[in-house]
């Protein structure tokens, strides 16, 4: 049987007045940063997490025309971190979007930091997610941005299931999990002195079928990589790998051809897909309901490294 035909079976079961409250809530804190703080931005990739709050902010600060059309300006810029390897398909959906818009999109290129020489490189070939930090507060303090606007959930990882919806960070851009401020009764203390800054997450109560439900209620468009399609890959250590110029074959491995999507996009190096056939968002609502593993433990090989890899790097400062 078919994803459809599940689908089709499944959807009496599915309440989707949860999806009300949700976005009632993302709303919510959208308004609270755009009143709390002097100089806002939203972290926009072009993933389907940031796709979805970019959705809800239309709806936060924009008035509808008609559809899925909106008028009016978002009251902060979008801001992306490209690391020079991310998925080109993804990085021209970027800026499509931003243009259809009309936003103000600020990147911060991981390339003019390795120029700069703050970072600094072990290999060419080698992963440049979490290099991404450096880049990320090199931006901050250009823009001198006091909250970034992010699309993580605490579905996604044990570091992220810790973190508050309003999160400090130092003026080091440093997280402290031990020393995070309560949030009861949705009051927020987003007090900082100057050089801090905060990170807001909208969805950081939405689960990944949240997310397909919500993209497929509101028709939300994506990067092609997220529905299925033909592409080389190599299996290695229990993951598909994509083959692309900076994730060549290793030797002895070999190419083959298959169907996949992504159930994530990020950079190249260390992000892979998972067999299926899902052709749009319906399609992937039916998966999602039978998936055991999280979308990065399935998908992001940075994060394989061990269980406190992510705790790490958001303690350096990472999304």
């Amino acid at each position: 049987m078919n994803a459809r035909v599940d689908l089709d079976q499944l959807l009496p079961e599915l309440d989707h007045r949860h999806l009300d409250w949700l976005e009632e809530e993302a709303i919510f804190i959208l308004r609270e940063v755009a009143a709390s703080f002097e100089r806002p931005a939203l972290l926009f990739s072009g993933g389907k997490d940031s796709c979805v709050v970019l959705r809800l902010a239309e709806k936060a600060f924009k008035t509808r025309i008609q559809g899925n059309e909106f008028k009016g300006k978002l009251p902060f810029p979008l801001l992306h971190v490209d690391t020079g390897h991310n998925f080109p398909e993804v990085i021209a959906f970027r800026d499509q979007r931003v243009a259809e818009m009309g936003e103000r999109l600020v990147v911060g290129h991981l390339e003019d930091s390795i120029q700069r020489g703050t970072i600094r490189l072990a290999d060419p070939l080698e992963s440049r997610n979490g290099h991404q930090t450096v880049t990320l507060l090199e931006a901050i303090e250009e823009h001198r941005f006091d909250c970034l606007i992010g699309g993580a959930r605490r579905d996604e990882e044990k570091a992220r299931a810790k973190e508050r919806i309003f999160s400090h960070r130092d003026s080091f851009g440093q997280w402290q999990p031990k020393e995070q401020r309560p949030e009861l009764w949705t009051l927020f203390n987003t007090r900082h002195r100057p050089g801090e800054h905060f990170r807001a997450f909208p969805i950081s109560n939405w689960t990944e079928l949240d997310v397909w439900l919500y993209i497929a209620r509101e028709n939300i468009p994506l990067p092609g990589l997220y529905y299925a399609h033909q592409r080389e890959v190599i299996r290695r250590k229990g993951l598909l790998v994509p083959v692309t110029a900076v994730t060549p074959p290793q030797s002895g491995e070999t190419i083959e051809t298959a169907t996949v999507r992504f159930r994530t996009v990020g950079d190249m190096t260390c992000t892979c897909p998972v067999e299926s056939g899902a052709q749009d968002a319906a399609d992937i609502v039916a998966e999602t309901l039978t998936v055991t593993v999280s979308e990065r433990g399935a998908t992001r090989m940075d994060d394989r490294t061990s269980d406190a890899s992510m705790e790490r790097r958001k303690k350096e400062g990472y999304f």
